[in-house]
């Protein structure tokens, strides 16, 4: 929902001057979470605590992320579920190093291009059978625990498969997506039957069960990752999809595969930031930054119309790159070093004036040779997950096999439906994705794992992390409670591809001030506001001076950040 800025001038000095907090800055809206031990930060506060007591029972930082995430498709499933893809970075301590897995599926491979050119698409629908790819989140946990894993993956399932069974209580802000979500879906098979209570969403304080969800997972805990891809749940999805219009086949889940993937980095005043390869959307936040440094950021000030005006700027020559480069590498080879060069950046930002810009072409980078959940974990040894997960516009697809309590997610949706472009649809072929997990070091050593996830706005939110913690000198929390823009309306690598034209729109969170707004408008930016679109934080610190963790939530979400 969207209203011109000025209806809500008048709130925002009320928010930015509130002095009345003993310590940290007006705009926060707590203390930072600091245990010795272990850390969990996730956004429901459920999740967490099963995240840490999976840590407490001598589990590692990914036997946590896994029982958290598990946790997460049932409580929220309007933002995750093991119908959708998962990307992780995992700090290793015992190696010193960064570890990527894109656990992301493919497109159905009897579905062309030239299926839906014949029947006059022009891009593929949100919802339904069309846009499901294979689901990579099951895959990519066996994955993550055969290498980083210890306690039983049946002992990691056991607290989500009790809930389930015995029901829990759904929390405010996952009701209210739960909400939108059931006009939309029901119309599809197993919807409705399996999250809905006579035909709409539980409220806020119901309790809610998903007895199938939990055979399902207990049938994986006991069986390992082909009970998913290759037994009697496959043959479930195939057969529904096969009477259902869709293609998404038995097939296609028996050849899936994950891939280990080498974290990239830029170096930002002296600390170095990791996203993962495409075909995820993490290095336009490495464009970003690297453009930004250029500036004197500390010097604007938070808040100030510089910061926001080059933020928003940076972001529209980052996105420019990102819809004509970013996509699945097996397809289409994306110039990652090229993208994130410092002298690539240096000349992307002498476009940078003082007026906004209205349109951005897509550079030429030297071509050297690729509704979400997000969570981060930390453990006694050191080990650190940064982890974020996905249906994909909240409920995915709304195609819900029977008996199996969860529902198929709808990437295929990120494709362009025109030839020759990075993107285009292809079968056996991964889609441009959002969801992107990030990752700070300090002199080789872990600094921050965190994310920020909500669509578009993951890698500006990211940014505006790393903006808050390294020039402008919050802490954790405050870097997050921060109030946020998000700017919209760049050229996008998916749909139709419209070329920005008109400079898109600036959406301002409740808490700049007035003369910040007023700025923005007379350098020609579109200012407006809009409800809800900033994104989601979690994050965990590793202060190495006093050897314990330091963990933050999300203070727009239900979530929650604890340790021991």
């Amino acid at each position: 929902m969207r209203r011109t800025i000025a209806c809500l001038l008048l709130t925002f000095p009320l928010l930015a001057s509130a002095g009345d907090r003993v310590t940290g800055r007006a705009f926060a809206t707590r203390s930072e979470v600091i245990a010795p031990h272990g850390m969990v930060a996730t956004s429901q506060p459920l999740a967490s605590q099963i995240g840490l007591e999976v840590l407490k029972r001598g589990g590692t930082a990914v036997d946590a992320a896994i029982a958290a995430n598990a946790a997460l498709g049932l409580m929220e499933p309007t933002g995750s579920g093991i119908g959708g893809d998962l990307f992780a970075i995992v700090w290793e301590a015992k190696s010193g190093r960064l570890h990527g897995y894109n656990g992301s599926g493919r497109s159905p491979r009897t579905l062309t291009l030239q299926w839906f050119v014949e029947r006059g698409y022009t891009d593929i629908p949100p919802t339904g059978p069309l846009p499901v790819s294979v689901p990579g989140c099951v895959d990519a946990w066996f994955a993550l625990h055969g290498r980083f894993g210890k306690l039983p993956m049946k002992e990691l399932l056991a607290p989500t498969i009790r809930y389930a069974r015995d029901g829990f209580p759904v929390s405010e802000l996952i009701a209210h997506y739960w909400a939108l979500s059931v006009p939309r879906l029901s119309k599809y098979p197993g919807f409705a039957e399996q999250f809905t209570r006579d035909g709409r969403a539980p409220g806020k304080g119901e309790m809610w069960k998903n007895p199938n969800l939990a055979s399902t997972l207990e049938r994986i805990g006991k069986q390992g990752r082909d009970a998913f891809y290759k037994g009697e749940i496959a043959a479930i999805i195939g057969d529904y999809f096969r009477a259902n219009g869709g293609f998404l086949s038995r097939d296609d889940l028996a050849s899936h595969t994950g891939e280990w993937v080498q974290p990239v980095s830029t170096n930002y005043r002296g600390y170095d930031v990791w996203e993962l390869p495409p075909n995820g959307q993490g290095i336009a936040a490495l464009a970003m930054l690297n453009i930004l440094e250029g500036f004197d950021l500390k010097k604007a000030g938070f808040g100030s119309v510089d910061h926001l005006h080059w933020l928003v700027e940076a972001k529209k020559l980052a996105f420019a790159d990102r819809a004509a480069h970013f996509a699945d590498p097996a397809f289409a080879k994306a110039p990652v070093t090229g993208l994130i060069a410092k002298d690539y950046a240096a000349r992307r930002r002498e476009s940078i004036g003082p007026r906004a810009a209205r349109s951005v072409d897509a550079g030429h980078p030297p071509l050297e040779e690729g509704d979400t959940i997000y969570l981060t974990t930390a453990d006694q040894w050191g080990n650190m997950v940064s982890l974020i997960q996905s249906n994909y516009r909240g409920m995915g697809s709304g195609m819900a096999p029977p008996g199996l309590g969860f529902i198929l997610q709808d990437r295929g949706e990120m494709f362009v439906l025109k030839e020759g472009h990075p993107n285009a649809f292809a079968p056996g072929k991964r889609p441009f994705h959002t969801i992107i997990p990030a990752f700070i070091t300090k002199d080789g050593k872990p600094w921050v794992s965190f994310g920020v996830m909500g669509g578009a706005m993951q890698p500006q939110g990211h940014v505006q992390i790393v903006l808050n913690l390294i020039d402008f000198g919050m802490n954790l929390q405050e870097a997050g409670d921060a109030p946020r823009i998000q700017h919209e309306g760049s050229t996008e690598p998916t749909g139709q591809n419209t070329a920005m034209a008109d400079g898109g729109e600036v959406n301002l969170e409740s808490g700049f001030p007035y003369e910040t707004v007023r700025g923005l408008m007379q350098k020609g930016h579109r200012a407006t506001f809009a409800d809800g679109p900033y994104g989601g934080y979690q994050a965990i610190l590793r202060d190495a001076k006093n050897e314990v963790y330091v963990g933050a939530s999300e203070g727009r979400k239900d979530g929650q950040a604890v340790g021991y």
